[in-house]
């Protein structure tokens, strides 16, 4: 059976840990102390950079997610899924989107 896992090394190469994954990655995006992945399973999951634990719950597409991008003030995050629909989602506290 195939394993998916994101392993995290420093920039020296030192092993620095490593979180199993359920779903197949797909893409993914680094921003500030962020990860931002999509799967191939359409979840959309937000990991700290540093301990590889989820920020939030994964947020569920539906559909197979191709390609993530964070706008340069980090406040969207850009998901474009299998049928070519681009979906945009906000980040922060709901007042701030």
């Amino acid at each position: 059976q195939d394993k998916n896992a994101l392993h995290l090394y420093s920039v020296n190469g030192k092993y620095l840990g490593s979180e199993t994954l359920k779903e197949e990655v797909s893409d993914m995006c680094v921003t500030g102390e962020y990860i931002v992945m999509g799967s191939l399973q359409g979840f959309l999951s937000i990991r700290d950079l540093y301990s590889l634990s989820l920020s939030i719950s994964p947020l569920a597409m539906r559909l197979p997610i191709h390609c993530i991008s964070v706008t340069k003030e980090y406040s969207h995050i850009l998901v474009g899924l299998e049928d070519g629909k681009l979906i945009i989602v906000g980040v922060g506290k709901p007042a701030e989107v």
